[in-house]
């Protein structure tokens, strides 16, 4: 058998190996989609459009000001925002100025937020006005010298915009006052940064593009240093993937995962910006109707997600009944695919939802099954172009087919390292430059991969990494609690939610004062759906909390008063 089975079941058009010499960098990308797109429309976001001779000329004028403000080619700025016509003005700004984009979660906490600035070194952020409170509360704490700051309603144009800032500020009262001296405003560095030069920065594959930070193997939130090599080389594996299915300049995409999520970022913003594509962003999917609503005023032709949107989509009255003659793509990632779900999309939508496998450190596509699969097959798919992976036993040895061990991936969109971390990096990355994904899988004699199990202790929420050592950390840090384990407890609407096992110090401690002390330091989705209360934890002789048998006799989704 071949070293590489997956080559065989390749369609025609797909080639093993991609061209990486088409493009120096992402601004390369940007360049010639903005030039050979010119009059198209490049993003839509609650009615307003932005073509792509707009994206050009906005964020050459945020690189320009970025780069009067000071800011050097390899300094880093954090993008705080939800999914917005903003965003890629700034991100395209910021790469065309040389900086580093930082993707910030606009739902981190004070905590969460000082930590990824700090370590990070971000010189500058943009910010969401509704999230800058926090910013303020730990700015002094930071390098953060420049702070550009902009509402939900900025871009989308008069009258529109305007009702809905006031609607969020003053009737809603989504926006939260906040004292930031000197910050801008998002339309002031457009306007000034229109009268400036931008000075194109030399840049080459092996420099960074990106800052995304990921829990890897352990819990401290690491910044994976992603290229602007790595990311061409996945806009490039996904192109050649997609091959024949996309029509350059004619594509509608539905991008609902939130842009600072790397899923979202390389397979809806950058891989349909080099097709001329026409981007259609979701600010808040979480309002399903609404989201439905919104769907049904596009022909669209693809929409990607994880299997929680796609199920929250299909439990949606009125999802069923939207025009779907133009779908050609469902591509779905960032935590298992459910077989029901699978099915179901199919029979609603008569569009096969194909399965993808990646990870913050690999750009994040690895592997893709084929884009004719008419069924859903259980695997994460094939290895991309350009791709290799393997499964090793503990002592690194590969595995023959069908038996499991830990998936590696080598490939040109495999991580530089983990900021500032080489022992981290060490890790999982060696020499001939493997990575080790800590996912447990195996491989048929075709060249499909298949994930069995994960060896990390994550907890997988909505496709969200959430680390047990972090919510044990805010736990233990409660003057009632003894000691604390987290892990996953099954959920049917996102896959997985936290669940804490607790020794209590003092027995007055209750479910709500767990939940209420984590919610002051953790984003909603970490916070634990389930608090139980025991006598004691499960542990090695040395003190160790046994994961796998706390799981196993308390992973049951329940809790003490319940």
């Amino acid at each position: 058998m071949s070293d590489k089975p997956w080559l065989d079941q390749y369609s025609a058009e797909v080639p093993a190996e991609i061209d990486m010499n088409e493009f120096d960098s992402v601004v390369d990308v940007i360049d010639t989609s903005c030039s050979e797109y010119a009059d198209k429309v490049a993003y839509l976001n609650f009615g307003a459009e932005l073509t792509y001779r707009q994206v050009d000329e906005y964020s050459r004028a945020f690189g320009a000001r970025m780069q009067a403000l000071g800011l050097e080619p390899g300094d880093r700025i954090a993008i705080m925002m939800p999914n917005v016509l903003q965003y890629p003005i700034a991100v395209f700004g910021a790469l065309r100025a040389g900086l580093v984009v930082v993707n910030t979660n606009p739902l981190y906490t004070a905590r969460e937020l000082k930590h990824q600035l700090k370590d990070s070194g971000a010189r500058a952020i943009v910010i969401m006005e509704n999230f800058a409170s926090v910013l303020e509360a730990v700015i002094d704490d930071t390098d953060v010298e420049h702070v550009v700051t902009t509402s939900i309603g900025e871009m989308v144009g008069f009258p529109k915009g305007a009702i809905m800032n006031f609607v969020l500020r003053h009737i809603k009262k989504m926006v939260p006052s906040y004292n930031l001296p000197g910050a801008m405003g998002f339309k002031q560095v457009l306007s000034q940064g229109a009268n400036e030069e931008l000075t194109r920065p030399e840049l080459k594959h092996e420099d960074l593009a990106f800052l995304q930070y990921t829990g890897g193997t352990t819990g401290v939130s690491k910044g994976a240093m992603l290229t602007h090599g790595n990311m061409v080389a996945n806009m490039q594996q996904a192109s050649a993937w997609l091959g024949s299915r996309v029509q350059p300049g004619e594509e509608t995409i539905i991008t609902a995962l939130p842009l600072y999520h790397i899923f979202a970022l390389t397979a809806n913003c950058l891989v349909f910006l080099k097709f001329g594509g026409r981007n259609v962003f979701i600010t808040n999917p979480r309002d399903m109707p609404g989201f439905v609503k919104e769907l049904g005023k596009y022909k669209f032709t693809s929409i990607t997600g994880v299997n929680t949107l796609f199920n929250g989509l299909l439990n949606t009255p009125g999802f069923a009944d939207l025009d779907f003659s133009n779908l050609r793509m469902t591509l779905g990632g960032g935590m298992a695919v459910q077989r029901a779900v699978a099915e179901k999309w199919k029979k609603v939508t008569g569009v096969p939802l194909i399965e993808a496998y990646g990870l913050t450190e690999t750009s994040p596509a690895a592997c893709i099954n084929p884009m004719d699969l008419e069924d859903y097959n259980g695997a994460i798919g094939l290895p991309i172009s350009s791709t290799e992976c393997r499964v090793i036993d503990a002592d690194g040895n590969p595995q023959p087919v069908d038996e499991t061990g830990e998936l590696c991936v080598k490939g040109p969109q495999v991580m530089k390292g983990y900021w500032e971390r080489p022992e981290e990096t060490a890790k999982v990355l060696d020499d001939d430059g493997w990575l080790r994904t800590g996912d447990m899988a195996k491989m048929d004699d075709k060249g499909f991969f298949y994930i069995v199990d994960r060896k990390k202790d994550m907890i997988l929420v909505s496709g969200f990494n959430v680390y047990p050592n972090e919510i044990e950390d805010v736990v233990a840090d409660h003057p009632k609690v003894l000691e604390v384990g987290a892990i996953g407890a099954p959920d049917e609407k996102s896959g997985e939610v936290v669940k804490v096992v607790v020794v209590r110090k003092d027995d007055s401690l209750t479910v709500k004062e767990v939940r209420d002390h984590c919610r002051k330091e953790l984003t909603g989705y970490k916070v634990p759906k389930y608090v139980e209360f025991v006598e004691e934890l499960p542990k090695t002789n040395v003190g160790k909390i046994l994961r796998r048998e706390l799981r196993d006799q308390y992973g049951e989704p329940r809790s003490s008063e319940d």
